[in-house]
């Protein structure tokens, strides 16, 4: 099994007990739901992470496996103003409290602080990690200042020659207004 194939079925439990964080780098052309939303991506384009887990006493007096995911990386998108590549930096840092199952999730959910995940046997860590990534990413990525400003022109609205023989749509609303 290659290292990339254990990331996406890895137990969690062993690596908390083991206590050494994972500390990857990772090409972003493999996270293909995020490479998708850039642009220009270079083949060599990378994301830097650590994630480790932990034992932690819960508030049953029961030991809740903990995940912390970081992350940071520089993803190209297109600016919404000058429609360029620009670089974007995303930083991930979050915790994850595993619980048993999903109605579990859903009756914690509300008074958890932190995000809760359900446990399996097998979690793919690549999946959260671009999970995390894709809702990192700007929701209107832009330059700061952007290197050519868009060019707009302030021409004259061509008005096709036909347009004045249409009916004005609000005349009929006028007409029945007097009815």
């Amino acid at each position: 099994m290659t290292r990339q194939q254990a990331l996406h079925s890895l137990n969690l439990q062993t690596l908390a007990t083991s206590g050494i964080p994972l500390v990857e780098t990772t090409l972003l052309h493999n996270l293909e739901r995020l490479a998708l939303e850039s642009v220009g991506l270079a083949s060599d384009a990378i994301v830097n992470w650590q994630a480790s887990a932990e034992l932690r006493a819960g508030a049953t007096g029961q030991m809740d496996l903990w995940l912390h995911l970081q992350a940071n990386a520089s993803v190209p998108l297109t600016c919404q103003r000058c429609m360029a590549a620009a670089q974007k930096p995303l930083q991930v840092s979050q915790w994850y409290r595993f619980v048993a199952t999903e109605e579990i999730a859903m009756a914690q959910d509300d008074a958890s602080q932190e995000d809760l995940l359900v446990m399996t046997p097998q979690f793919d860590l690549l999946a959260l990690l671009e999970d995390e990534l894709l809702m990192a990413l700007p929701l209107v990525p832009m330059h700061d200042e952007c290197p050519v400003l868009p060019e707009f022109s302030a021409g004259v609205i061509d008005v096709p020659e036909n347009a004045s023989d249409k009916p004005n749509p609000f005349a009929a609303l006028a007409q029945l207004k007097k009815k």
